[in-house]
């Protein structure tokens, strides 16, 4: 198989700094939306790339929940790999690849555990079954059978079955506080445009990089 041959040129508009907003949160959302109404399925699944003390990294696709001039959340269990990552190395980048508009944003900054009424807020808001499941799955340890989880899941479903699930202590939310953003548009010929965001000294910089 000849991987080499595998390509496509990104036939798209250029990007310029002048259609830029100043404001790395509000161009987010500006290409978010524009995702979002082009009719991209998961919009907000994004790529979370972690490292451990030692400096091994790991990435995993997680969903983007929320975002506003404080950071980008999601949620996940405490004990899983990447909360264990992140407890011991508390920075994070986050990777939003929408390659149907030739597009990917970059998001690089340290992390902190949301607040435990914001994981609340959420975690009432998620189907019930998801709720369950937070509960059943003892993320990223060792599973000696698909069988084990199931007959964990319905044992949680009849100990729960006339109340509310309540959230549980290892599961809730993280927020990356960003430091860098890079907005990234495919061009022809692998000419692309990318456009840095950094913060320094408390104000936003914009820089073209090269492609």
């Amino acid at each position: 198989m000849n991987l080499g041959q595998l390509r496509r040129d990104f036939e798209s508009a250029g990007l310029e700094r002048t259609a830029l907003e100043n404001d790395p949160i509000r161009q987010f959302e500006r290409w978010f939306i524009e995702a979002r109404n082009s009719g991209i399925e998961d919009v907000n699944a994004m790529v979370l790339g972690t490292a451990s003390a030692n400096g091994m990294p790991s990435v995993r696709t997680v969903l983007l929940k929320s975002f506003d001039e404080q950071g980008f959340s999601f949620f996940t269990n405490y004990g899983s790999r990447k909360a264990q990552e992140l407890s011991a190395n508390p920075r994070a980048s986050l990777l939003l690849p929408w390659l149907a508009l030739n597009r990917q944003v970059v998001i690089e900054g340290s992390v902190e555990k949301l607040p435990r009424d914001q994981s609340q807020a959420y975690f009432s808001s998620r189907p019930r079954a998801s709720q369950l499941g937070a509960w059943a799955s003892r993320q990223s340890s060792v599973l000696d059978s698909r069988e084990t989880l199931e007959e964990r899941l319905q044992a949680l479903e009849k100990h729960y079955r006339d109340e509310e699930v309540p959230l549980p202590d290892f599961w809730g939310g993280y927020l990356v506080k960003p430091r860098r953003l890079e907005f990234w548009q495919g061009r022809p010929s692998r000419v692309h445009d990318r456009f840095e965001y950094s913060l320094e000294d408390g104000q936003w910089h914009i820089r073209r990089l090269q492609p």
